[in-house]
Parts: C-alpha cells; structure tokens; sequence
C-alpha cells in the first residue's frame, strides 16, 4: 500500500462492497435486486436519523447522533405471527420481547433497533402505536403484545443523557416502513455507532436460494454494527485493518514531528481506548421467506456468527452480540378474541417447512449475507464529529488498493 497514495489522493465516495469490490468472492448465491433485507417479500423496513433532543432542544452542536431503526416482519404483524429464533452469542446487550420468543416461537411486535438509551422510548412507542391502532372503542386494551426492542451503545459519538429517541419516533417510524432498499451507514440506529474502530452502522444484504422444485426463497440481513478493533478487520481474509493500522503507525514513526499525522495518532488512540474499556456490540436480524420453525430458526440465527467472524468480530466480553431470525412463509394467528379458538380444546393449524437434511443452503446463505451486510455498514458509513469526539471512516481508497493484492 502506498502511504503517498492513500494521503495525496482524493477520497472515494462511499459505496457498497460490490460496487467497490466487484471481483470479491460473496458466496455462491446470488443477491435479491436490491441486495436488502427488504427483498424478502413482506418485510417492511424505515430508518431515522436523530441529531436533536425535544427534551434538551439546547444541546450544542453534534451532541445528537442517534436513531432508530424499524423492521415489520409484515404489514399484519399484530395479528398474525412470524415464527421466529434466537442466538446469544455474547450477552452483554439488550433483546427485550426475547424470552416470549423463546417460549413460543412467535415474532409478533416490530423489531426495533437503537442506541442503548432509547430502549425505553421505544418499547413505549411500539404500546402507543398498538394503542391507536387496536384500542377499542371505548380506548381501551385487552391484547397481550410484549415490543421487541434490540440496542447498541452510542455514547462516544452521542450525548446519551439527553434521551433524543421518542415514543413519536416510534409511531412515525413504524408508520414509514416500507419496501425500499434499506438505507445504510450513519441511518437509523447505526448513526452513532462505530466498528473496528471506524465508522460503523446499519447495513443489510440478500440472498436467492432455489428450491427443489425451483422456487425461489429469499434470505435477507440487516445489522447494527457497533463492535470490534482495527487490527481484527478482513474483507474476504485479507487482513485490512492490520495493513491500515500499522501503515499509520511506520508513518508516525518515521515522521514524529508532523502535526497532521499525530493529530491523526491522537484521534484513533481515544477511539481505542473507548472501544477497550466497551468494545461494543452487534445487533443482525435475519429474515427469509423459506419456511422454517422455530427451532430451524435458532439454527439460521447460529449462522450470522460465521459471517461477523469472517469480517473480524470474536465475541468479546463486553459485547452484545445478539441475533434474531424469523419466516414469513407461515402466518400465526394471535390476538383472536371471542370464541373462534378455545383454550382448552386443541386446534390444529397446517403448516410448511423444509427438510432439515436440505436447509444448508440457507445456512450458507446466512452467513454470506451477514459478512456483506457488515461491509456495507462500513463503506456506506461517513466520518462523523459528535459529543466532542471524532471517528473517521475507512478510506475506501486504501481498502481498494490492499485488495488489489489479493484479487
């Protein structure tokens, strides 16, 4: 890599990975016409970006940076449920809803994904929002529904103490997703966040995998990327953040004197030294329209590790590394009233799945899809000053030239 290059050259705009890298190896499935979570058919997705606080409308400049991210697993979500899984692979976060989900197998609440302050404020939203939707018409509830609500910490870029995330939010942006592809970098809840000491944020990708009979299930992913060191980065194994990490460190050596690149030194020794104290989290949620239960949805959930490990993460002790994976194909039916399903009397309900000895093409395809959704989180990802600190992006230009030696 070329230190002359990397620091006289303009910089690229930021892209996604196959755009940047379009001869990298992504796996052996191809990718859904918007390579996002929301090609899985049903799958409806808005984020929000927050850069004020209602309740400090004084706060200095870039204090805020923060956001919400929105996921219905479909339109009916209330009323019809979404099999669903779990995986914890570290526990040092937040999945509310999550012990309901292992219980039943049953997603039926909107994901929502924030920084670890606005868990309340949205959890709250998702109740207001059901209120003006499902309240009776004396205003009043009778349903069970507990919000699933995941976090990432975005307390180094974003003053967490002005509470900026609101129940309103919430309602707008459950009432804004929709089908577009899913806006990645500084969105949603990634806005504040920070991975492998860069930039971090919200990313998501696709797959097709064909069935026996060829048709087509979709597979998607979207992560909240908030974790991980420098040095660890890969992009297709080719060790990326070492190159980077130890190129910037023989120029301040041999150039001790140079203010630019000990400015530079300065700026990414705070940002390690945040991210050792708490090296942060990731938050994948993966969707597909294959029909799998609950158990086979664990076993999806399982997967999204191999894809973290690909790009470097491991899973350190203080991160919430959590992962959630559901199905459309079956539709559940929850919050029937009246006399339509008995209690104690067993109903039987019809339902679809694949054959545990042919699912390791959607095991497969997880994996793939977490890896480049984790990409796209960091190349979409711009450089962001906030809370009186600065992380910089990774410059596309210098992880183009590193590749280059080994495409």
């Amino acid at each position: 890599m070329s230190s002359s290059s990397s620091s006289t050259s303009p910089p690229l705009p930021r892209q996604r990975a196959r755009t940047l890298l379009p001869t990298l190896h992504y796996g052996r499935y191809p990718p859904g016409p918007k390579n996002s979570l929301t090609d899985v058919p049903g799958v409806l997705v808005s984020t929000t970006s927050i850069h004020t606080s209602p309740s400090y409308p004084s706060a200095p400049p870039n204090s805020i940076n923060t956001g919400l991210t929105t996921i219905l697993p479909r339109k009916e979500w209330f009323d019809k449920a979404c099999f669903a899984g779990l995986f914890r692979f570290n526990g040092s976060g937040e999945l509310t809803g999550s012990h309901w989900l292992e219980e039943t197998g049953l997603l039926h609440s909107p994901i929502l994904i924030t920084g670890s302050f606005g868990v309340g404020s949205a959890y709250n939203g998702i109740y207001e929002y059901a209120i003006r939707e499902k309240a009776d018409q004396d205003g009043k509830v009778g349903w069970f529904l507990l919000p699933v609500v995941a976090e990432t910490f975005d307390g180094f870029l974003h003053d967490v103490t002005k509470f900026a995330v609101t129940p309103k939010h919430v309602v707008d942006g459950i009432d804004a997703a929709n089908s577009d592809a899913v806006s990645e970098g500084n969105t949603g809840g990634g806005t504040g966040m920070i991975a492998h000491w860069f930039k971090g944020g919200t990313g998501s990708s696709s797959r097709i995998v064909t069935g026996e009979n060829g048709q087509e299930f979709v597979l998607g992913a979207l992560v909240q990327a908030n974790y991980g060191a420098m040095r660890d980065f890969k992009v297709g194994g080719a060790p990326v953040g070492r190159r980077i990490f130890e190129e910037q460190e023989r120029r301040v050596r041999e150039n001790p004197n140079d203010p630019e690149l000990l400015a530079q030194a300065k700026l990414l020794f705070k940002v390690k030294e945040s991210k050792d104290k708490n090296d942060g989290s990731i938050i994948v949620v993966l969707a597909t329209s294959a029909p799998l239960h609950p158990l086979q949805l664990q076993r999806l959930a399982k997967r999204a590790t191999v894809g973290l490990s690909r790009v470097g993460g491991w899973g350190a002790n203080p991160s919430g590394d959590i992962f959630l994976a559901f199905s459309t194909a079956n539709e559940v039916e929850v919050q029937v009233e009246g006399t339509k399903v008995d209690r104690f009397t067993p109903h039987l309900l019809g339902v679809e799945m694949v054959d545990d000895q042919s699912i390791s093409a959607l095991f497969e395809a997880a994996a793939d899809a977490v890896e480049e959704a984790i990409l796209n989180a960091l190349f979409m990802a711009e450089g962001m000053e906030g809370n009186g600190n600065k992380v910089d992006a990774v410059d596309l230009r210098v992880v183009k030239e590193v590749m280059e030696k080994y495409l």
